[in-house]
């Protein structure tokens, strides 16, 4: 029987954009996000700094903590507009910053902001995490490269200073993430939110004469994703405080599959119904999101090539979203939209994501109308009317779901 006197850890999702919250509202009990400055998804800015404030109110209101990550490497004409965004992040009540530069942690103790190491500091020993708890800081994200039995030595021995890992997404070749191969090759630094990803791609093994060499694969540094879920009761009871997932360049819907997979997990080792056959459909929903293939990272041992997708550098899911069309109008009252299948065309049954500034709504359709009168099913060109789930905006995009 499983042993349910440990505590239960927060579960934090990534924040692409203010549909990436809605999607997972339900489920996580903090978030994570950067802003246009100074973060390691320079290119997930869909969140503004004159949005700080009403995106914290919108999260306290769903009883979710809100993280600002101001993680990138800092240099010298950096240093104020780090300041001015720490302070942004006091006034407009964010919960922690994310940090690891020792400016940006001197500036947060100036402001009395409290904030939270970054693994980008590659934390990976005892002493580290008491010299950053005698600074100020209230958690410490761990380097991806810590073993289980490792973080459970470290929560055996450092108390008062809470333990953040990762339990889900993408990894990275480089030192927790501390990787120049980007700069090297595009003149885009990782390090400042830039990553071109070149361990994505194919690489070709040849000698001086263009001879060719056998090899495992042709993407010889492309990692596989990390996946936890069948081990979520052993993160519990090594006494992990928050679990963090991966992905805040992926869409609305790998986030809330990947939040309501592990919210459920997490739940169930504590009301005792954790199962082999839940983990098994868990790992089938996690399988139908954006992945590159799952391993379990360091948790159990260096990956080896084990840890390697040799074959096929992205997604691998066997689902893909295909544009229907734009929301044209909405009627709030009959709960209903109407758009032009400029794409592709629909049927009764057909599982669809509508996805919008500040909506994420997954459902099937139900009902279908053309010119007024009730189908089960309409063609590319034609425009239609269909029921909705939610609330959505003029302009929203409607995928349908389908298999690849």
């Amino acid at each position: 029987m499983m042993k349910t006197n440990f505590k239960k850890p927060e579960l934090m999702s990534p924040i692409k954009d203010w549909a990436s919250l809605e999607a997972c509202k339900k489920y996580c009990d903090a978030v994570y996000f950067g802003v246009e400055d100074l973060n390691l998804r320079a290119r997930s800015d869909a969140i503004k700094i004159f949005e700080l404030k009403p995106f914290a109110e919108e999260c306290h209101k769903n009883k979710i903590k809100a993280y600002l990550t101001i993680n990138s490497v800092i240099y010298d004409v950096d240093i104020k507009r780090a300041e001015k965004l720490v302070e942004k992040a006091k006034i407009s009540g964010i919960d922690a910053v994310i940090i690891w530069d020792p400016a940006v942690i001197e500036i947060a103790r100036k402001w009395k902001m409290p904030f939270i190491i970054s693994t980008q500091a590659n934390v990976s020993n005892i002493d580290t995490i008491k010299f950053y708890k005698n600074l100020g800081a209230g958690r410490v994200v761990l380097a991806r490269e810590l073993s289980l039995e490792q973080i459970r030595k470290i929560k055996r021995e450092v108390k008062n200073i809470e333990i953040e890992a990762f339990v889900h997404g993408a990894m990275c070749v480089g030192i927790s993430g501390r990787c120049i191969l980007s700069s090297y090759l595009f003149g885009k630094s990782s390090n400042c939110g830039s990553c071109a990803q070149p361990c994505r791609k194919e690489w070709f093994l040849t000698d001086e004469d263009g001879n060719s060499f056998a090899s495992e694969g042709k993407y010889f540094l492309n990692a596989k994703d990390l996946c936890m879920i069948e081990f979520v009761p052993e993160l519990i009871e090594s006494g992990i405080d928050s679990f963090k997932i991966e992905g805040r360049r992926r869409d609305p819907k790998y986030i809330e599959t990947t939040a309501r997979c592990y919210r459920e997990a997490i739940d169930s080792y504590f009301d005792k119904t954790f199962s082999d056959e839940k983990v098994k459909k868990w790992k089938k929903e996690l399988i139908n999101v954006y992945n590159r293939g799952f391993s379990t990272g360091f948790y159990f041992g260096e990956p080896g090539k084990e840890g390697i997708s040799y074959n096929q550098a992205d997604n691998i899911s066997r689902y893909k979203k295909e544009l229907i069309g734009n929301i044209k109008h909405c009627y709030p009252k009959a709960g209903a939209i109407s758009l032009d299948l400029k794409h592709i065309g629909v049927k009764i049954g057909d599982k669809i994501i509508i996805e919008g500034a500040k909506t994420f709504i997954e459902q099937e359709i139900s009902s279908i109308e053309v010119e007024n009168k009730k189908v089960k099913k309409a063609l590319k060109g034609q425009e239609v009317a269909i029921l909705v789930n939610g609330t959505v905006a003029n302009g929203d995009k409607v995928f349908i779901i389908k298999k690849r």
